[in-house]
């Protein structure tokens, strides 16, 4: 009588452990298995983002960075490695969103600098018809 209830016992405790194994198996096979398609498409967003933005010619380094690494990212979710595709598109989204800021950082410079130079313009061309 003994011996059947301790193999009951034995019997139940496995099962809640394998149970949990096989849930987390099926939930890390769930996440590794799905494409980054929201991931490439805020990537391909920024870099476009940043080339309209002028980061091609105003931050090359970091707009080369992006779309290498994009191409990486396309190389990769062509072999399937959804872990490496995503993790080179976020880089790639960084990188690209680096050279946008850089190239409009560099475009408000130039547009103060140019300012700058018709008030100095203005103050001269005022000081010499006052004289």
């Amino acid at each position: 009588m003994k011996s059947n209830s301790d193999s009951g016992i034995i019997s139940r405790r496995p099962l809640p452990g394998l149970a949990a194994l096989t849930l987390g198996g099926l939930l890390l096979a769930g996440c590794a298995g799905n494409p980054p398609t929201e991931q490439f498409a805020l990537t391909e967003s920024s870099v476009k983002e940043a080339v309209s933005a002028g980061g091609t010619q105003y931050a090359p380094v970091e707009m080369r960075a992006a779309q290498e690494k994009w191409r990486e990212a396309e190389l990769a979710m062509q072999k399937k490695d959804y872990d490496r595709a995503r993790l080179l598109a976020e880089q790639a989204e960084w990188d690209a969103r680096v050279a946008g800021r850089k190239a409009r950082a560099a475009k408000a410079q130039r547009t103060v600098e140019e300012m700058k130079k018709g008030v100095q313009e203005l103050r001269e061309e005022g000081m010499r018809s006052v004289q």
